[in-house]
């Protein structure tokens, strides 16, 4: 059970994060995750992709919470 509050917690700050970077992006034009890893391109997609994941995993965690 502890297993599974980490990983949440890991994807709601991933998706926190995410988020902020692409409000970043929509007002300022401002991408910090570019800014951080713009030397490692593979990083960034990394990066890119485990927000993603963690957007899916929280939805799934909502609808099974029933938060929807």
């Amino acid at each position: 059970m502890a297993k599974k509050r980490t990983i949440y917690w890991t994807a709601a700050i991933l998706v926190i994060v995410g988020g902020l970077n692409w409000g970043l992006i929509g007002i300022f034009n401002f991408d910090v995750v570019e800014k951080i890893l713009g030397w490692a391109p593979v990083l960034q997609k990394t990066v890119y992709t485990l927000v993603g994941i963690a957007a899916i995993c929280m939805v799934y965690y909502l609808i099974k919470r029933k938060r929807f």
